[in-house]
């Protein structure tokens, strides 16, 4: 059986001909007991149909789900709206402390668009919650308009900063734990204005954000800094101007590495017979002991069952020698 879309429009109901006064709605179901939920379908049904409503009453405020379209976007679109008329509605809810106006649920370049032109805008209108309405705008935009990568990540960071759920998020955007965590990180992890200069960049997945993301968190290299150095306006596409930053950055790390490397070589520790019995690595963010289980087997043992015991000793003959005399 076919899942059902809990965000998209029934079909008007054939068998409704005429109009029904609010008075004799009220009279015959009552709100009260099971009557109560008739007279909210009834309801419900009701605020499915398109209708017309004023631009100037519609408001734009939430969270957004895309990176900021252009002007460009904006004209194209209100020339085909110009030519054809506007295909598909847009969908808002009502605000509740402000009666005939409302608040935008999906469509808001659709909107941009009609207000260039001056038009009013067919809406589908429903009496949403916040997490019903983050579900119906993140159900709309990932069947209509395939969002990249970082478009998800931006919107998902926004909705835990909201305060929203995590199981709202994850069916807002159909992803499980795993991937909201990588997106969350990366969208932390880079700074918000070098994300929208570069734009929505359709052609770089997860894993080329997580790179850069990694790069970012490293305190040697500025990345706004680097992101300003360069001319980004030169790119022709979102995917260049993510290629550009992500080359500067990579220049920018390779003297910092190649000095860790040069000042921090791998120490051998060998017997004075000969035998290899360890090696001691420092990388940035750790110092490493690797003992040859072929060379010396059982000190690398020994060591595994004592390495408690000796590390705590070793520490603390450490610290007492940090003690003034």
């Amino acid at each position: 059986m076919a899942r059902r879309n809990l965000f998209q429009p029934p079909p008007p109901p054939d068998v409704v001909k005429t109009a029904v006064s609010a008075s004799e709605q009220k009279a015959r179901f009552p709100n009260t007991g099971a009557m109560s939920g008739v007279k909210s379908t009834l309801k419900d049904v009701a605020s499915n149909a398109v209708r017309e409503i004023s631009v100037d009453v519609i408001e734009e405020n939430g969270p957004k789900d895309r990176l900021n379209f252009t002007d460009a976007d904006v004209v194209a679109l209100a020339e085909s709206i110009k030519a054809h008329g506007q295909q598909v509605p847009i969908m808002v809810r009502p605000i509740a402390d402000k009666p005939g106006h409302y608040k935008i649920v999906y469509g808001r370049r659709r909107l941009r668009a009609l207000r260039s032109l001056g038009i009013p805008a067919k809406a589908l209108v429903r009496s949403l919650s916040d997490e019903e309405a983050i579900l119906a705008q993140g159900q709309e935009n990932t069947q209509r308009l395939d969002p990249s990568f970082i478009e998800k990540a931006l919107f998902a960071a926004e909705l835990a900063t909201s305060g929203y759920e995590q199981v709202i998020i994850l069916d807002a955007l159909a992803v499980d734990k795993p991937m909201l965590s990588r997106m969350t990180k990366v969208a932390r992890s880079i700074p918000k204005s070098v994300i929208e200069q570069i734009g929505s960049a359709h052609g770089i997945g997860r894993r080329r954000w997580e790179e850069l993301a990694d790069q970012s968190r490293n305190e040697s290299v500025d990345l706004e800094q680097i992101t300003a150095a360069l001319q980004l306006d030169a790119a022709k596409s979102s995917d260049d101007r993510f290629s550009m930053i992500s080359d500067a950055i990579t220049q920018a790390l390779k003297p910092m590495a190649a000095g860790k490397q040069a000042t921090s070589p791998t120490i051998s520790i060998k017997l004075s017979d000969g035998t290899a019995l360890a090696e001691v690595k420092e990388t940035a963010r750790a110092l490493t002991f690797k003992l040859s289980k072929s060379d010396a087997p059982e000190f690398a043992q020994w060591m595994r069952n004592n390495a408690e015991a000796e590390l705590t000793r070793l520490y603390e003959a450490w610290q007492s020698e940090q003690k003034p005399d």
